[in-house]
Order: structure tokens, then C-alpha cells, then sequence
């Protein structure tokens, strides 16, 4: 169940009726609840969704090789766990995306609206992969023109988004239809966050009280503790 976010679930359901084709682009801080918005909002609506690989284990020499080979192999099973029928794993971003349109013309009508979601996008972006290159070559060369297509673009890093979507300079300049930086909840959501969940503030022990409290401000930077 969605806490808050009236105006973000508002915003969405209107460019989700929209009668053209949307870039959105959906930044903010880690664990703020970018994923669970779009899984909510969209929940039988999603047609086709993939999520980048994380890179943990980027720093180590033997794996780093790999990076662009293990997001493209991650990238096909995606495609291939939702409806795509080719054998062959892509071997460049741009032959990646290629398969997405084919994905998308096979399975859905030109009449019906397709909702694309890419999360944690910044990911994607190996060094030397050219992930922005077959994206740009999808966004302009063949989703901007179809009416019937949304695609949300999502990161936890903030400043990729901003320099390589919103503010890109390059082929993407100008393209983002809309943009949406999620904040944390509120004072207002997350008192009815804890009241969903059954906890109420004026019966708990007030080193309990004193404890959330100081963890709601914390996801509030400009909310300063009362109370020590």
C-alpha cells in the first residue's frame, strides 16, 4: 500500500493517459521508495522491466572485464523472461535495444499504451559498453515516435541522471518529458507510515519515541531534533 506520493501517483496516471510518447525521469536517494512507486502505481501495467546489475564486486580486477558482457547477459534474460523468442545474447547496447523494439512491436498493438521501466539505469553504464549510445539510438530513432510508449528511466545516483538524462547535452538534449525527484517522506507521511504499521506514537516508551523521531529527521535534512 502507497504512503503519501499523491502528487507523484497524480502525475504519473496523467502521463500514463497522455496520448504521446513520454521519457520520465525518476532520481532521488537511496531506499526513498523510487522502485516501490512505479511497482505500485503500474502493478498490472508494466510491460516490459529490467534492473541494473549492481556492481559490487566492480573493484575486483577478475570481474571488472566482465562488467558490459554480464549487464548485456543480465539485459537478454530480462528480455527473454518476457516475451522475447531470439537465441542469441546481445552483444552491444545498440543490438540490446534493438531486441527491446522487436520485443515491443511483436507483443503489443500499436492502440495500447506500453509502460517500459528501467531501474537503477546508472548501472547499465559500464566503461566503454556505450550503454547511452543504444539508448539514445532507442529514445530517438524509434520510441520518440511511437505515441503509445512510456519509458521511466530510474537511479539512485542523482548526478548521473541529472548529467546523462536530464541535462544531457548530446543526443538526448531537450528529450526528457518529464522529471521527478522523489523525496523522503514527510512529518505528515511518516506518521502515517507508523500508523499503518500499527504504531502509535503517543503510547510508546519515550526512549522509543525519542528514537524514531531522531530517524525521521535524519531522512530530513533541513528538519533539525528537538529533542535530546
Amino acid at each position: 500500500m502507497l504512503i503519501g506520493r499523491e502528487k507523484e501517483i497524480k502525475e504519473l496516471n496523467e502521463l500514463y493517459h497522455s496520448e504521446d510518447a513520454e521519457l520520465i525521469a525518476l532520481y532521488g536517494r537511496r531506499r526513498v521508495g523510487k522502485t516501490y512507486l512505479i511497482d505500485e502505481v503500474f502493478r498490472d501495467r508494466l510491460n516490459f522491466r529490467h534492473e541494473g546489475l549492481s556492481p559490487i564486486d566492480s573493484e575486483k580486477e577478475n570481474v571488472k572485464a566482465h562488467l558490459m558482457k554480464d549487464q548485456l547477459t543480465h539485459f537478454f534474460r530480462s528480455l527473454t523472461m518476457q516475451g522475447y523468442k531470439g537465441k542469441k545474447t546481445p552483444e552491444s547496447w545498440l543490438e540490446a535495444f534493438y531486441m527491446l523494439e522487436d520485443l515491443l512491436v511483436e507483443k503489443y498493438k500499436d492502440n495500447e499504451r506500453i509502460v517500459v521501466f528501467l531501474d537503477e539505469m546508472q548501472w547499465l553504464d559500464t566503461p566503454k559498453a556505450k550503454f547511452m549510445t543504444g539508448f539514445e539510438a532507442f529514445w530517438n530513432g524509434w520510441a520518440c515516435h511511437r505515441k503509445n510508449l512510456m519509458v521511466i528511466v530510474c537511479g539512485s545516483s542523482s548526478s548521473w541522471i541529472l548529467t546523462n538524462i536530464i541535462n544531457n547535452h548530446g543526443g538526448l538534449y531537450g528529450r526528457v518529458t518529464f522529471e521527478i525527484k522523489l523525496k523522503p517522506f514527510t512529518l505528515r507521511e511518516c506518521e502515517q507510515f507508523l500508523t499503518s504499521k500499527e504504531i502509535c506514537l503517543f503510547s510508546t516508551p519515550s526512549w522509543l519515541y525519542k528514537t524514531l523521531y531522531k530517524q525521521i529527521c535524519s531522512m530530513l535534512p533541513w528538519q533539525q531534533p528537538l529533542l535530546s
